[in-house]
């Protein structure tokens, strides 16, 4: 991730919607009210990964094969996992619980380090 020049990073709207639940869960506090200033911001700078056909498929594949093997993962982590398949990249998270059922998916742990 450090080697990782901004134009490599892009961020998929389902990812910026657990972001705004998030904060939408905290109580109002200075806290809660940061974190909005600073989801905006970042928001606001970072590139969209595109929500393509290739990613629809691969969504509908992830979800199939977890379910068959009994290990289903929640619909927007499955949609993340599909954008990042798609797109050949490393997904960058703290849910690796989640993320390490999807089969192919080349995950980095952003709080290990």
């Amino acid at each position: 991730l450090a080697a990782t020049t901004p134009a490599e990073v892009a961020i998929p709207q389902p990812v910026l919607a657990e972001i705004a639940f998030g904060i939408e869960r905290l109580p109002r506090s200075k806290r809660r009210t940061s974190l909005q200033g600073r989801f905006e911001l970042v928001s606001a700078e970072l590139p969209r990964a595109e929500w393509t056909d290739a990613v629809s498929q691969i969504f509908g594949r992830i979800k199939a094969t977890l379910e068959r093997r009994g290990t289903r993962i929640e619909d927007f982590d499955a949609a993340i996992a599909a954008h990042a398949l798609a797109l050949e990249a490393t997904l960058v998270t703290a849910n690796l619980d989640h993320m390490i059922r999807v089969p192919g998916l080349r995950v980095e742990d952003w709080s290990q380090g």
